[in-house]
């Protein structure tokens, strides 16, 4: 929260230069540098806050993986029931510490994906040839949304995927050995057994969900807000970043649930062996879980996913939008 305050007020600094000098180039610079630097400290503040919302999400979707349930059955015999228990069941089982499994790959992951498809974004936008902000076609922003994010994405694999193996990781049953003790030992015992690219499974669904998630979020927020002051329904301000964000928090959560389901459980399954793998691709997957848990099993952990992906909008684009 520090790095925000501090680069707020060095935004103020070199705005005040800009203006004294005269030098709109000065302006320029200074914003880009900015914007790389808000990118990364929000995602880094978000990478701490977000693990928790994260941990329940990724539980809640491997949960009854291919239980012969479908509707409304899939939400019946939980272990983690609802994210508020589900919260409660894991600080119970595996202390506050297990709230936050993963968490050093994920900053990681969040310092290179986030701060790419923020700030690639902009960039994006101006080579598809979008020069007025207020009246920018929708296709031009989820395009730039999708390049930026996939991009960030697929060189972020590796990071992610060990996050997700880390917090899929519940409570040890009697003889049980922990997968992984540490982020390095991760690496090197996926690199040992399946290799460098051991650590691009499931790249492809990857790297689909963070086109769709830029995609929607940024686009979704973008054209929320500039729909909304065309009409003149509410004036630029901190209430016009909230309307705006929750509403792309929501879309993006509703839009990015069932890829991301499948994400999960590509990347957790055991890769030991190819024919003991129960996906052998992210479309098997895909399809596997609507025939067995119905479309409902796509939207596992989807209330975790708008807890997290919500405040993260608002936090992010109330920021960069002042």
């Amino acid at each position: 929260m520090e790095q925000l305050i501090t680069i707020c007020k060095l935004k103020k600094v070199i705005k005040q230069q800009a203006k004294m000098k005269k030098s709109p180039g000065l302006d320029n610079i200074g914003n880009k540098m900015l914007q790389l630097l808000g990118s990364t400290a929000l995602n880094k503040l978000s990478g701490i806050v977000n693990p928790r919302w994260r941990e329940r999400q990724v539980r809640m979707q491997l949960e009854n993986e291919m239980a012969q349930k479908k509707g409304l059955q899939i939400l019946k015999d939980r272990y983690y029931d609802g994210w508020v228990k589900g919260c409660a069941r894991i600080v119970r089982d595996e202390g506050a510490r297990g709230l936050y499994k993963g968490l050093f790959p994920s900053l990681i992951r969040e310092g290179v994906y986030s701060t790419i498809r923020l700030g690639a974004y902009e960039p994006m936008k101006k080579a598809l040839g979008a020069t007025d902000p207020a009246h920018t076609p929708l296709w031009k922003k989820i395009c730039a949304g999708a390049v930026s994010g996939a991009v960030g994405s697929s060189i972020a694999t590796p990071t992610d995927l060990i996050k997700v193996r880390m917090q899929a990781q519940g409570k040890l049953q009697m003889g049980e050995i922990k997968r992984y003790r540490s982020t390095y030992h991760a690496l090197m015992d996926i690199l040992g057994r399946e290799g460098v690219r051991g650590l691009y499974v499931g790249v492809g669904p990857t790297v689909k969900r963070a086109a769709i998630l830029t995609a929607t979020q940024i686009p979704a927020y973008d054209h929320t807000k500039h729909t909304i002051l065309n009409w003149g329904l509410m004036k630029e301000g901190i209430a016009l970043h909230i309307t705006a964000s929750m509403i792309a928090g929501f879309v993006t959560a509703l839009t990015t649930s069932p890829v991301d389901v499948v994400k999960t459980r590509v990347m957790n399954q055991k890769s030991e062996s190819h024919h003991m793998k129960t996906y052998v691709s992210a479309f098997d997957c895909f399809f596997k879980t609507i025939k067995v848990e119905g479309v409902l099993g796509l939207y596992k952990g989807f209330i975790p996913n708008w807890m997290r992906i919500g405040p993260h909008t608002i936090v992010t684009f109330s920021f960069l939008s002042n």
